[in-house]
Order: structure tokens, then sequence, then C-alpha cells
């Protein structure tokens, strides 16, 4: 058994931990609260404009726009893996790099797979094992549209040169605090929304009424919707990535506060044992010296 002094350093460092994770506990909760209200604002326009895009870009035929949705032999295939620059939160970044590898093994088996990184913490594991092309962790510096925007742009430009023939985003979507899901979106080409309800009721065609004409509509539509999306999926992480560190530092705290218990109690015992020994002592000395 572990010396008083020794349990007594324990009980110390696991009380000093303790305030470390109940602090981090608190931070996220106050960046939660900014990063859920900004997503549940974002993802019912997000949504509606990708729908419409959809619906639009589908109806299209060898115009600029419909570029955006043509679908090529997939040969290369490019994925978005977007994690956090920061760890201690639970499984949040090892689920995007573990269903990354799953994508590249199983579902594009045969074909070429690169990853566009966005967070340090998947660049930095993605890269060991895989190609990749590009990282983005300054973007969470400063998280803005015109931020995104750029990114966007150049992965977007990628699909238009032909570089890679589909292009997909993997981010965890925010639920709720506790529970975040490993989600993926394709990005490019442009899913027709017929085939977005081939398994459900289709919704109703709705006939728009065009001011200007759908072409020039859809040309300045279809970017916009794209770099939205791609700034949803960004939002969404960042969201959850507060959800499962807050998460992830409650549960620590409640382990440290059960093991500095543990340690109390088997310091008192220790202690106990240690006066009962010394009053047994004195009390033998003074039996053998009456003798």
């Amino acid at each position: 058994m572990a010396n008083l002094k020794e349990i007594r350093n324990r009980i110390s460092s696991v009380g000093s931990t303790m305030q470390i994770t109940s602090a981090m506990k608190m931070v996220s909760a106050a960046k939660l609260k900014k990063a859920q209200d900004a997503i549940t604002a974002m993802r019912p326009y997000s949504d509606k404009l990708t729908e419409l895009l959809q619906s639009l870009s589908s109806t299209l035929e060898g115009d600029s726009g419909s570029r955006f949705a043509e679908n090529r032999e997939v040969k290369k295939v490019l994925i978005v893996a977007i994690s956090s620059n920061r760890g201690l939160a639970g499984a949040f970044n090892s689920n995007i790099v573990k269903e990354s590898k799953n994508l590249a093994q199983t579902t594009y088996a045969g074909k070429e797979v690169h990853f566009l990184t966005v967070g340090k913490k998947a660049n930095d594991l993605l890269k060991k094992t895989n190609t990749v092309i590009q990282n983005e962790n300054s973007v969470f510096d400063e998280l803005t549209f015109e931020n995104v925007e750029r990114i966007a742009e150049e992965v977007m430009q990628l699909f238009l040169d032909g570089e890679y023939d589909q292009i997909d985003l993997l981010y965890n979507k925010f639920k709720n605090a506790a529970t975040q899901i490993v989600t993926r979106e394709q990005f490019l080409p442009i899913v027709p929304l017929k085939e977005q309800f081939e398994n459900v009721e289709s919704p109703k065609n709705i006939d728009y009424i065009f001011e200007p004409s759908k072409e020039e509509i859809v040309k300045q539509l279809i970017p916009k919707a794209l770099k939205t999306q791609f700034f949803k999926g960004i939002r969404d992480s960042v969201a959850s990535e507060h959800g499962a560190r807050m998460t992830a530092m409650h549960k620590a705290t409640d382990n440290a506060k059960d093991l500095k218990n543990q340690l109390t109690l088997t310091y008192n015992k220790a202690r106990q044992a240690a006066i009962t020994n010394e009053i047994l002592e004195i009390v033998g000395g003074a039996e053998a010296l009456n003798n």
C-alpha cells in the first residue's frame, strides 16, 4: 500500500485535474449555446436552399449551371473531413477519422481517394496512411462565411477542372449536447431531388415563375447554395465539438470526483492504521518497561 504522503499527492493531483475539467466544461457549455443557436437558425435556410437547387438543376441541360450536376464515371474521389483543432472531446475526432478510412477502404474500394481536411486532428491522423492534398485549420480561428467561402470555391473548382469525379462532405451533425451523428453528404455532383426521395414518397413538383430566366437564376444560385452547404457542415461540426467536449469534461469531472473520494477513503484507512500501530507500539513499550 502507498504511504500517506503518496496518497496525499495523488489526492491533490486529482483535485487539480477536477478543477481543470470542470472549468473546461463550463467554457464549452457557454460556447455551445452560441454555436447551437447559429446552426439551429441556419439549418432550415440551408436545407430549403439545397432542396430548391436540386429541384431546379435537375431540369437544366447543357448550360453552365448544370456543370455542377454532371455525373461522370467515378474514378477519383475527394472526401472533405471536418474535425477540430483541439482534442479532449471524447470520440468526436476519432469517429471522423474512422469513418474516413472506412469510406476509403469499403465504399470507394478500388478508386483513388484523397482527403481535404478541415481541422488539425483529422489531418494529423489521416496523413499517416492516406493522401491529404490540403489542410485548412486556420478557418476555426475566425469562423466566417467569407473564410469558408474561399475553401468551398477551391473545392468546387477541383470538380469543374475534372480533378475529382465526386466530392463528399464528412462531419459530425449536431443533434444535442450528448449526441453527434457522423454524416456523409454528397457535395458534388449535385444529387437530383428525385434521387433524394427514391425510397419515400416524392414531393409534388412545384411550378416556379422565374424572373429573370431560370438559367440565369440557377447560375447564381448553385454556387451560393454549395457554399452555404459547406458552411453549414462546418457550423454543425463546431456545435458538435462543443457538445462533445462538454459531455466528455462532465464525465471526466465525475470520474475525478469518484477517484478523489476513493483516495480519501484509502488515506483515512491508512492514517487510522498508522495511528493504531503507533498506539500499540507505545502500549507495548510501556508494558516492557513495567516488566
